[in-house]
């Protein structure tokens, strides 16, 4: 038995079984390629869920790992070390609105933090307990937490964890007509996706995000942008909701923070810098020393001209090249999304089928994802290469003839 057959063998007796992995061992990385254990390339267009977003083995983040790894792992939150100090300052001179910073280690956590924040915030204004509802929308995604599943306006994720937190109200995303009957004196935050991810790459219109903005500040409530997938350069500008023109009240992020490295954070502007005060949230490893060096690096990278430019570039190669299959092919019926976040909408011959369609991309050396059972998603590292997407985009159309020939 080969050892890649060894390593799958012992995964399916000794891990809990709530992934569906494809039977291959990934083993070394460069760029937007990858290897597995047996030898065999394959263009990764999938980027760790939008978490590699400089690639794999990037220089610069392998040397600011190694050079931290050799000076401070682990302080705990009693004491300070420098690289989160660093961090919170260059996150907040990279966002207008922010004044403060909260580390954690996921987007979940992060999110659990915000609702925290809405929370509290709600109930220093004197609200009771029944007036801090949070509002979030169909097809959204925010986390695997309790709280945060909850959040999440899936039924999927939540079947089998009832009872469920009190406390949410979920609404149609992009309508609105519909949020004078949503958003009532009872609602003490918003938590929205500027481009919802797992919710099949659905980009909110700057106008549902401008009504919520007015809706909020009517209310007195909160309103949290939750970037841990569409920001970090992702779509074309730094943060997404600046193409938008709307600010939040508050912002998560993670995923591509940390350029593959566990980190979230919390980002809150001045009307909330003080709504949770000594006491009342932590986290024993946010703020770690390694992610909090390695995450400089990567903000500092994904904040440049340069790769917003290779992102409008890649994103319009990736588009063409996906429309082009699907008029081939016949599986896609069209593309939608910003930047390098797109999602390729399956026809309706194939609906439910986008796993399928991973397997045989995965077969033809090529690294994909879905978003929900109908889209295929593309968020590759925002510095690949056109020769990757060109590469991958063959890969693809093999995957997709095979497909369709069963």
């Amino acid at each position: 038995m080969s050892d890649t057959a060894d390593l799958v063998a012992s995964a399916q007796r000794h891990l809990v079984p709530v992934y569906r992995q494809r039977e291959l061992i990934l083993d070394r990385g460069e760029g937007s390629r990858l290897w597995d254990l047996d030898g065999r390339d394959y263009v990764d267009f999938a980027g760790g869920i939008a978490v590699n977003a400089l690639g794999h083995a990037d220089p610069d983040l392998v040397a600011a790992l190694h050079a931290q790894a050799g000076k401070l792992w682990h302080t705990s939150n009693v004491f300070y070390s420098e690289p989160p100090l660093r961090l919170a300052e260059e996150l907040v001179a990279a966002t207008p609105f922010a004044s403060r910073v909260f580390f954690c280690n996921s987007g979940a956590e992060a999110n659990e933090a915000a609702i925290k924040l809405v929370r509290r915030h709600a109930s220093d204004q004197g609200r009771p307990p029944e007036r801090r509802v949070i509002v979030t929308f169909e097809g959204s995604f925010h986390g695997r937490t309790l709280a945060a599943v909850t959040a999440t306006a899936q039924p999927k994720y939540q079947h089998g964890y009832e009872p469920l937190p009190g406390g949410f109200r979920y609404g149609a995303f992009n309508d609105i007509d519909g949020l004078d009957a949503l958003l009532g004196d009872d609602v003490a935050g918003v938590l929205v996706e500027p481009v919802q991810g797992e919710g099949g790459v659905v980009p909110a219109t700057p106008e549902f995000l401008r009504a919520l903005r007015e809706r909020c500040d009517a209310l007195g409530a909160l309103l949290v942008f939750d970037e841990i997938q569409c920001g970090m350069g992702r779509t074309g500008t730094l943060w997404a909701h600046e193409a938008d023109g709307v600010v939040p009240d508050v912002m998560t992020v993670a995923k591509a923070l940390g350029g593959g490295f566990p980190i979230g954070a919390m980002l809150v502007g001045s009307k909330v810098a003080e709504t949770l005060p000594f006491g009342s949230h932590g986290t024993t490893f946010g703020g770690n020393p390694l992610a909090a060096a390695v995450a400089r690096v990567a903000l500092r990278k994904l904040s440049s001209r340069e790769v917003a430019g290779n992102v409008g570039r890649q994103s319009v190669a990736l588009q063409v090249g996906l429309e082009r299959l699907g008029h081939e092919t016949g599986v896609f019926t069209g593309v939608r999304g910003r930047g390098l976040m797109l999602g390729a909408v399956l026809a309706p011959a194939y609906a439910g089928k986008a796993g399928a369609i991973l397997d045989h991309a995965a077969r033809a050396g090529l690294l994909v994802l879905q978003a929900g059972p109908d889209v295929v998603r593309v968020v590759p590292a925002l510095t690949i290469t056109s020769d990757e997407v060109e590469d991958g985009l063959a890969r693809l159309g093999e995957a997709l003839r095979a497909f369709v020939a069963g």
